[in-house]
């Protein structure tokens, strides 16, 4: 569904990735790792249109998407939830949730159905409703930002970074339901530092090393191949 050909971007002049590739398919999880610095949310950021490749594919369904305006490729039915909890901070959880509804106007039945089951995943949400988005928790506020995104139904969903000022104990919840939302054919990218965590909800891992792929693998083998890497890095010579 989502694939990415030897794509390049960066900030200005400045590169930050080169000729990275990779391909989310529908229903499944690939999990993006890598070190502070190594290029995760540029990549995000240059799939969503924020940051325009200076080379390479970004396709959807086989349709090039590299060109066009962040608002014009979610519209084709791709969504980047960015970390630091972008909602609407002087909306209500309700009115939140609404926004996300842009893509699926006239379909009343549908948003209803898809307000009833973040609220089934995320109680506190459905507790606060009226409250406005300011007044929420960080962790809050990423349930949020989440839901907006389900309510949008996008084929692809680009999540960076979901842990980014949550308490750790929510991330297993978080991740939980992008597993379940996964299972109903949308592909899911995430950008994650906690890979020991999220490796188990995942299908496929893509580990980015200053701006180009390092290894994919299995998610299930991630481990050891870092672990793998890590000792070969140890025996290497000074």
């Amino acid at each position: 569904m989502l694939e990415v050909k030897n794509l390049h971007a960066g900030y200005g002049i400045v590169p930050v990735i080169t000729d990275v590739s990779l391909e989310a398919k529908p229903g499944e999880i690939l999990l993006v790792g890598g070190e502070n610095g190594a290029g995760k949310s540029t990549l995000m950021r240059a799939i969503a249109g924020f940051n325009k490749p200076t080379a390479g594919q970004v396709l959807l369904d086989g349709k090039p998407l590299q060109g066009m305006a962040p608002e014009a490729i979610s519209q084709t039915g791709l969504r980047l939830v960015l970390d630091g909890h972008r909602v609407f901070p002087e909306l209500s959880v309700y009115d939140n949730l609404r926004m996300g509804a842009a893509a699926r106007r006239g379909d009343r039945a549908g948003f209803a159905a898809a307000v009833e089951e973040i609220y089934s995943v995320f109680p506190i949400l459905k507790e606060k409703y009226k409250k406005y988005a300011r007044d929420l928790s960080g962790g809050q506020q990423q349930m949020l930002a989440l839901g907006q995104a389900f309510i949008a139904q996008p084929k692809v969903l680009l999540c960076d970074e979901p842990s980014m000022g949550l308490a750790q104990a929510l991330l297993p919840q978080i991740l939980a339901f992008l597993r379940k939302w996964a299972t109903t054919g949308t592909a899911v990218v995430i950008v994650e530092q906690h890979l020991k965590v999220t490796a188990p909800y995942a299908d496929r891992a893509m580990i980015i090393e200053r701006g180009k792929v390092k290894f994919t693998c299995a998610a299930s083998e991630l481990e050891a191949r870092l672990e793998q890497e890590e000792a070969a890095h140890a025996g290497a010579p000074a």
